[in-house]
């Protein structure tokens, strides 16, 4: 091997994280190795580096749990796997337990997220359970235009808001309408317009508005502009001009924002489903007789079962979802700088750390 197997640590929340090698071989059975080709920065890497959200595992951590790359050891049970191109789920199942046997799995007590639960995916390497992962095809990869760092973002940046999108039942005819359209957000825009829904996009950056435009959404409304009852006004006329139901909206907030959340509990209608995609450690005060009131429902978003990866790649390598505008790749050792730039709102797309050789 031309390189020794290393990984970057945080060893305290906000403090740099730190180079260290490490010696992920031999797998265990039912175990792989997989060889990092890219590892997405998610709000929640950010969350856990420098807002002090809780880790499960103790530190020094790796974090990172967008994950794609390839399998170049595999324990017992696990051969079959050895060469292959994969996506590592971002929440690992146990896949024995009563919840995953139910149809459960991302509620699974034994789950394993990369970056949290066990060492993550800012690293060369990282060996995770074979169960679950995610065979790449690597000629339709090619045949899109994509290379496989490009998709480790599939491993929750898409994933996640295509559970959400299943787990709401959007189905053709539907509107749909999507507060917060960076990273998850202008996935589910893509994807809630792959299921056959007419699309609204609400955000605060005229660029991703532009970005969502061309990109699935039918309506585009900058909510700083736009708010409150006149924000919701605007969104009925929509909907009324272009023929797309005034009751039952699929709401997805991803925002991940106190604000965002408001805006999204504020849009609630007759029959409506409001899915919790984005995450906030900030509190919101809402008034949940309005569920009742309007017979709706609101539902929370963990993650994305791993039976349901393999149909939200396919939509990628289609190309009914464009990852290429919303990407950007870095060099693994650049982490400390790029995790600064994310927190800062400096990058303009989603970044992807890649390993040096």
């Amino acid at each position: 091997m031309a390189f020794a197997p290393h990984r970057w640590w945080m060893t305290a929340p906000g403090e740099p994280m730190v180079k260290a090698d490490f010696d992920p071989f031999p797998p265990s059975a039912g175990e792989v190795v997989v060889e990092v080709a890219g590892c997405g920065v998610c709000h929640t890497d950010l969350g856990f580096y420098y807002d002090g959200v809780r880790v499960k595992s103790p530190l020094p951590l790796a974090l990172g749990h967008e994950i794609s790359g390839r399998v170049v050891a595999a324990g017992p049970g696990a051969a079959g796997w050895q060469g292959k191109a994969v996506i590592v789920p971002a929440v690992i199942p146990c896949g024995e337990c009563e919840l995953c046997e139910s149809g459960h799995g991302t509620i699974c007590r034994r789950q394993q997220m990369p970056g949290n639960d066990i060492q993550g995916g800012f690293a060369t390497h990282i060996r995770v359970p074979a169960r679950g992962l995610c065979p790449v095809d690597e000629a339709r990869l090619a045949a899109a235009g994509l290379a496989l760092p490009d998709l480790s973002v599939v491993a929750d940046a898409v994933t996640t808001p295509y559970q959400a999108a299943v787990q709401a039942g959007v189905t053709p005819g539907d509107f749909a309408v999507v507060v917060g359209v960076g990273g998850v957000g202008g996935y589910a825009v893509q994807i809630a317009r792959a299921f056959g829904a007419t699309v609204a996009a609400l955000d605060v950056d005229p660029l991703k508005l532009d970005a969502m435009a061309a990109n699935g959404a039918a309506l585009t409304v900058n909510v700083r502009e736009v708010q409150g009852r006149d924000l919701k006004k605007a969104v009925q006329e929509f909907a009324k001009r272009n023929g797309c139901p005034d009751t039952r909206w699929k709401i997805f907030e991803c925002s991940g924002t106190r604000a965002g959340q408001d805006t999204a509990f504020g849009l609630l209608n007759p029959g409506a489903t409001l899915s919790v995609v984005g995450f906030t450690m900030d509190k919101v005060e809402v008034r949940l007789s309005n569920l009742m009131a309007f017979h709706a429902r609101a539902l929370g978003n963990w993650g994305c079962l791993t039976e349901l990866y393999p149909a939200a790649l396919d939509l990628v390598l289609d190309g009914k979802i464009t990852l290429a505008p919303f990407i950007e790749r870095h060099p693994l050792d650049e982490i400390n700088e790029v995790f600064a730039a994310a927190h800062a709102r400096r990058l303009a797309r989603r970044a992807i750390l890649v390993p040096g050789r």
